[in-house]
């Protein structure tokens, strides 16, 4: 008795509603997604078992870090920079430390999103080509050192940003090999303006003797 032969038929799948699923998904992800902007610094923070997470939105990023010289060696100080998530409060934060900030300033400020240079030096700053800038920044760092016995500068763009959001969360976030006296000094301003709460940024241990 001869086989029977199956014939055979081509499967075509529409993938028609795969292609829109995967694009409603693409579209969701890119409209609830926070980029992160580049740093000034890398700041290689201190291993900690605690696992309270920092809140997403809403905060006023501390980096502390070491100081270097032209030679790319530590000179024992450290280095104040600042960061806030939130565009508009960040051009509100900058107009209210500088209320003569231009339109065109205040556009390349908020475009940057970490700020860390005297006030005295600020427009110069800002009015320099991003890779100027870029180079600029990282030798530079907010004077946390009291103007006429009253406020640092440190603790005016601190006291701007929360008067802009009084709820805005404070994160403090140090390079492991930053000078103590520094990391104390950040600490002890914030004290002075009443600010005993604030988040450590660190990397998370698997356990203590890790």
């Amino acid at each position: 008795m001869g086989k029977v032969k199956v014939k055979k038929s081509d499967v075509w799948i529409d993938m028609t509603p795969m292609s829109d699923v995967m694009t409603l998904l693409l579209t969701f992800f890119m409209l609830t997604s926070t980029f992160v902007k580049n740093e000034p610094v890398k700041v290689n923070v201190p291993g900690s078992v605690s696992e309270i997470k920092v809140p997403e939105n809403g905060v006023l990023t501390i980096l502390v870090n070491p100081e270097k010289d032209a030679a790319g060696n530590p000179t024992g100080e450290g280095q104040v920079f600042m960061s806030i998530d939130n565009t508009d409060q960040l051009g509100s934060t900058l107009q209210a430390v500088m209320p003569d900030a231009s339109a065109a300033l205040l556009d390349v400020f908020t475009r940057e999103g970490t700020f860390g240079v005297p006030l005295s030096e600020m427009k110069s700053y800002l009015m320099m080509s991003t890779d100027q800038r870029q180079k600029v920044l990282p030798t530079k760092g907010i004077p946390l050192d009291s103007i006429d016995g009253g406020m640092s500068e440190f603790q005016m763009w601190v006291d701007a940003a929360r008067n802009v959001n009084e709820n805005i969360k404070l994160a403090l976030k140090a390079d492991a090999s930053t000078p103590y006296k520094t990391v104390k000094k950040v600490m002890s301003e914030l004290q002075d303006m009443d600010e005993s709460h604030y988040y450590m940024i660190t990397n998370l241990k698997t356990s203590e003797g890790d």
